[in-house]
């Protein structure tokens, strides 16, 4: 797996965020480190700086619904499902379909939980229930995931299906150079 720079805001990710959402309206330092210390993690860079610095999410994408601020959850979460703890680590290291999961139906859902609701920010949704994390605690600590109704899969070159670089920076300039997700 490529390692993702999760400590150090580049330069360049930086500038690439700012052409992507030129008009956001940055959260700041104070309330950034007040959510880190309200879920005891601390989040990955460029993300980080792109939150207290850029942009506090946007209705325009990636992805397709808006990028969510950094403290909410698309419309479409749901009411009544379990607390996400970001804290907690991040279960998955490699894809999972858990449609085509031979186990009994009673064990993928006690897995499920952990899939949706530790180690990860929610970033937003492509709608019918694709939601797209930026994983905050875990071995996969600054990728990104998608995680829909059928299975979960990390972005980015190295874990084929595109050809963008791995990492939230990588994401969003695939979108905004037009890409589909899955280009390959």
């Amino acid at each position: 797996m490529v390692s993702v720079n999760t400590d150090h805001a580049g330069p360049d990710d930086l500038a690439a965020l700012r052409a992507a959402f030129p008009d956001g309206e940055p959260l700041g330092w104070d309330a950034v480190r007040a959510f880190e210390a309200e879920h005891g993690i601390v989040l990955p860079e460029p993300y980080r700086t792109f939150v207290a610095e850029i942009c506090d999410g946007s209705c325009t994408g990636p992805p397709d619904f808006g990028l969510e601020p950094l403290a909410e959850l698309p419309d479409d979460w749901g009411d009544g499902r379990p607390e996400r703890v970001p804290a907690q680590p991040f279960p998955l290291t490699e894809p999972w379909v858990w449609e085509d999961d031979p186990r009994p139906e009673e064990e993928i859902e006690a897995l499920l939980g952990p899939v949706y609701d530790h180690g990860s920010i929610v970033l937003g949704t492509d709608g019918c229930g694709m939601y797209w994390h930026l994983v905050v605690t875990g071995p996969h600590r600054g990728h990104i995931w998608n995680i829909s109704g059928e299975g979960a899969a990390p972005f980015g070159a190295e874990f084929g299906h595109t050809t963008a670089e791995a990492g939230f920076a990588g994401w969003v300039r695939h979108w905004a150079g037009g890409k589909p997700w899955y280009d390959k």
